[in-house]
């Protein structure tokens, strides 16, 4: 199994409408949606859920009423305002750091797993798809992120492709999406902001020794900057796969719920984007 991750510095470059497409062409393999914090692949790939499984994404604390001597120490130094009164814990506001539990005198107070999301294993029409979805508020996007990998590695064990969509920018989910992956293909788009992230999650790749290629897409909107990353790409010997013009019926697509290639695979920026396909599969082979 080989697995291809798609990225883009920021959000918005169509990471997730190349990689809808790409599910258009690719054969034999299982699809991860890891921008857990905002995760939209499954409105083009439309999965039916089989499996959903709980994610604990940080510890809570827990008093026991019966240990409890009442004191309220707990109270006094909890710096979020989490435990009332009544000597309760206000969940949505406890930031799980056990300080509570460190000065308890009865020891009446224990870090429990909390619910911060959820990972769903589904089937769509181009095969298994993996996904999540943290809940609001919550922190270690990284880690679901991490688990979201790790299920969909399981599914992909036998098939010939993973293919992720990963989040944009170059924190802890981008990381955890990119570890491991074979191929890293970057979605750049031709503007000040598209160039300056397109540099950092290189960089993210580079450090990691993650083999990338860079695509760009709305390649139209500003020939400039599209010839200033085309010299940046050669500059840093970075192989530019393909250059996507702005097309409005990728929004069209995801309106009707499809790939750009099923709304019209004769179409000439469909006809591109196969040959994105082709190249990667050249490069990860």
């Amino acid at each position: 199994m080989k697995e291809i991750v798609i990225l883009s510095g920021k959000g918005g470059t169509g990471k997730t409408s190349l990689t809808s497409a790409f599910a258009s062409l690719a054969r034999n393999s299982v699809f991860a949606d890891c921008d857990v914090d905002a995760p939209d692949l499954h409105l083009v790939l439309r999965p039916k859920i089989k499996k959903t499984i709980g994610f604990h994404g940080m510890k809570v604390a827990k008093i026991n009423k019966e240990k409890c001597i009442e004191c309220k120490r707990c109270i006094e130094v909890c710096k979020f305002g989490a435990i009332n009164e009544n000597l309760e814990i206000e969940k949505d506001e406890c930031e799980g750091c056990g300080v509570c539990s460190y000065v308890c005198p009865a020891n009446a107070i224990e870090m429990v797993d909390r619910i911060s999301g959820f990972i769903y294993i589904s089937e769509t029409r181009f095969g298994p798809m993996v996904h999540a979805k943290l809940n609001p508020g919550e922190e270690a996007s990284g880690k679901l992120v991490s688990q979201v990998k790790e299920k969909a590695r399981e599914i992909a064990i036998d098939k010939e492709f993973l293919i992720v969509d990963g989040p944009p920018g170059i924190a802890c989910p981008a990381i955890a999406a990119l570890s491991g992956a074979d191929l890293a293909l970057m979605v750049a788009e031709p503007t000040l902001t598209g160039i300056h992230d397109l540099d950092r999650i290189i960089g993210v790749a580079e450090h990691f020794g993650i083999k990338h290629a860079v695509c760009i897409n709305k390649s139209n909107l500003n020939l400039e900057n599209a010839d200033r990353i085309k010299d940046y790409c050669k500059e840093k010997d970075i192989e530019v796969v393909g250059e996507i013009p702005y097309d409005v019926n990728f929004v069209k697509a995801v309106v009707e719920g499809k790939t750009l290639l099923e709304l019209d695979r004769t179409s000439k920026t469909s006809k591109l984007i196969s040959k994105v396909w082709e190249r990667l599969l050249q490069l990860i082979t």
